[in-house]
């Protein structure tokens, strides 16, 4: 993260070497991840008196930082105050970029979007200096739709597919020409904002567990099946990332011996048998070589745009041909999902993403896969269930993992 540009944000008081300005922020992340919290709690996590915690609150209270709000438990006598972040303390850009199609918006520290979700025409197959254009314009065109709290803006989170380094602040898979720099240098040259990059299932996983299906539950598999297969790792209650953040490279596994070429490099990979961008193709070659089905009734340039949605929305019409291509798709995720069950041992698998809207197409012919393939004693101690939240819903993970990117690399600027 760009430290120049982490100076200049709206958390940063004039003295940055103050000891009260290092326990601040260390309150504001206490708050962020663990709020509500009672004085007493404070106190113990930060390892300071009751009377200079409670000159620090005063100001963070005047300064609309914070604010109480309930009243915590008590063994005996009266009830602590709980202190929490207020709404609208500070915002964060997100943007969620797919293969195809980004979705933009601001949401704030407790995780209310305050902007319409802005969607553009922009996808992974422009260069990278028109990429980081492009989305210089459309953040320019959100922030042009926000009434107030511009000033309190910490950064700009975004949340690719592909091989993507947070660490290195890089994707490795697309937007690889004119690198001299990382792209994460390229789009804080761009927004003059510091910059978090992530994989895009990473922020769907963060999402689901600390605000979703997740929630409270130590070890989950989170399965995005959009145009790619992507999976999720939380052990521990924990997200794990890797070594350089390529952890859950499910879709480029080996599934087929000698099968289709893969956009990777690699034949055979889950994805060519087991994805959006699969399905889609499959769906195509067949209508034009006259699969009877009711996608055929689509123009032709309608056929060459045949999207997920198109086949879903078919399979639920009664189409045939849409459900058994829906349940090939879902005995081959079913497939490579039991490897994952006896690798990691889940308690919990959550179906997100596009294909995971054909429901029952796919859940259906997966479970069976899973009890052909799957030990028995594994499987059964694993529950399997469909994400029930908006296609924004990851956002949530983008804005959780950039604030407290925010709050680790600005506590470390005021110590040095």
């Amino acid at each position: 993260m760009n430290l120049q540009l982490l100076a200049r944000n709206p958390l940063t008081y004039k003295k940055p070497n103050d000891k009260q300005t290092l326990t601040s922020y260390k309150l504001l992340k206490l708050l962020h991840v663990n709020g509500p919290i009672p004085v007493t709690a404070l106190t113990k996590s930060l390892d300071i008196s009751t009377p200079v915690l409670s000159g620090i609150l005063s100001r963070l209270l005047k300064e609309k930082w914070i604010e109480k709000k309930g009243k915590g438990d008590s063994a005996g006598g009266r009830r602590p105050d709980l202190y929490v972040l207020r709404d609208h303390s500070f915002f964060t850009i997100c943007i969620d970029v797919e293969l195809f199609a980004t979705r933009l918006a601001i949401v704030d520290n407790n995780f209310n979007i305050v902007t319409a979700i802005e969607n553009v025409a922009l996808h992974l197959g422009n260069s990278r200096k028109d990429f980081c254009e492009s989305i210089r314009k459309a953040v320019k065109s959100l922030l042009a739709s926000v009434k107030t709290g511009k000033d309190r803006i910490i950064g700009c989170s975004i949340g690719m597919p592909g091989l993507t380094s947070q660490s290195l602040g890089e994707n490795y898979t697309y937007l690889l020409d004119q690198a001299d720099h990382s792209l994460q240098y390229d789009l804080e040259q761009a927004l003059k904002l510091p910059i978090v990059i992530q994989n895009d299932v990473k922020g769907a996983a963060l999402a689901e567990l600390r605000h979703g299906l997740a929630r409270g539950k130590q070890n989950v598999l989170v399965l995005l099946m959009d145009w790619g297969v992507g999976l999720g790792i939380i052990m521990d209650g924990q997200v794990r990332r890797g070594s350089w953040g390529f952890s859950g490279e499910i879709g480029h596994i080996p599934f087929v011996e000698n099968g289709e070429l893969c956009y990777c490099g690699k034949r055979g990979c889950l994805e060519t048998v087991a994805s959006g961008l699969a399905l889609s193709k499959i769906a195509r070659k067949d209508i034009s070589t006259g699969t009877t089905s009711i996608l055929g009734k689509l123009s032709s340039k309608d056929i060459q745009e045949l999207a997920p949605s198109h086949i879903i929305d078919a399979a639920n019409k009664g189409d045939q041909y849409a459900i058994q291509l829906l349940s090939d798709i879902g005995a081959n995720i079913g497939k490579g999902t039991s490897t994952l069950i006896q690798l990691f041992n889940p308690e919990l698998i959550i179906l997100s993403g596009k294909i995971a809207e054909a429901k029952q197409y796919i859940t259906l012919p997966m479970q069976q896969a899973i009890n052909t393939y799957c030990m028995t004693q594994v499987r059964e101690k694993t529950k399997i269930i469909s994400s029930n939240h908006p296609e924004h819903f990851r956002m949530f993970g983008y804005a959780t993992n950039a604030i407290e990117c925010f709050f680790d690399a600005t506590i470390e600027l005021v110590q040095r």
